[in-house]
């Protein structure tokens, strides 16, 4: 895995005809070969277009959510190996809000991702305290706390396939973003516990990403903390100019 990924998060936006007009755009400005891992979390309707338009330049494909059983009465959910099918390499598990709007727990988290891993996908499992959290000084405790369920029955060999994402909840989509000295403080919390999990070599490769409102202004000073290694990018990933400059600024960064 590339020591910097960016990711984009497209949430329930484009459609199939979009997204053909998106890569057909994208692809003139990234080339991911050589330089920081891009990946394009997108709906299921359009991960088929988007595996299509993603031939050939390095950007991955995922998808931004997977049910943990491989099939069954489930109306309305998707396995990790229809995923697969359908041109995923990477799922998000545990996005904020999943866990706010869908009732997902920490418990559920952790069934997708392990799905998803015996799958052979790649995951980016999300975390993050609430303002609530923050405010009363326990930001460490909850992150801590949901690093470790999240991760419970994943394998030192399975956690290579792994991101961490880490979405303060009060930044996501509210313009709101962390100072780069308090993603970096949160990122080095979740790098600690994995260290304290699986040994401190694991915890040095694991990439963990800034996922609260980055975007390509504030990329570049986020991506210079030294435990952010890339960035989970909601309404930026949506722009190709603005996904593009991120991307830059995350190939700068790997030249350091």
């Amino acid at each position: 895995m590339k020591k910097t990924v960016i990711a984009g998060n497209w949430k329930m936006n484009m459609t199939r005809a979009e997204t053909k007009a998106f890569f057909r755009e994208i692809t003139t400005q990234i080339r991911a070969k050589g330089g920081c891992g891009v990946v394009l979390c997108v709906p299921f309707t359009d991960l088929a277009a988007a595996a299509r338009g993603a031939r050939g330049t390095g950007i991955k494909i995922g998808a931004q959510n997977v049910h943990y059983e491989k099939k069954g009465a489930y109306t309305g959910e998707i396995s990790a190996e229809m995923l697969r099918e359908a041109g995923a390499s990477y799922v998000i598990v545990g996005h904020s809000e999943r866990r706010q709007y869908f009732g997902e727990t920490d418990e559920t988290v952790n069934l997708r991702a392990r799905a998803a891993l015996a799958a052979g996908l790649k995951v980016i499992i999300c975390l993050g305290e609430m303002l609530d959290a923050r405010e009363k000084g326990v930001t460490d405790e909850v992150v801590s706390m949901q690093t470790k369920l999240a991760l419970r029955g994943v394998s030192e060999k399975e956690l290579r396939s792994v991101i961490i994402a880490y979405e303060p909840v009060w930044a996501i989509g509210t313009g709101l973003t962390a100072t780069p000295e308090q993603a970096d403080e949160t990122c080095g919390v979740i790098r600690a516990t994995v260290a304290s999990l699986y040994g401190k070599k694991a915890a040095k490769k694991l990439v963990i990403q800034y996922g609260g409102s980055m975007n390509e202004k504030n990329a570049a000073d986020l991506l210079r903390m030294p435990n952010v290694n890339g960035g989970l990018i909601g309404g930026a990933s949506l722009k190709p100019a603005a996904f593009s400059a991120i991307v830059a600024a995350a190939n700068e960064n790997e030249k350091r």
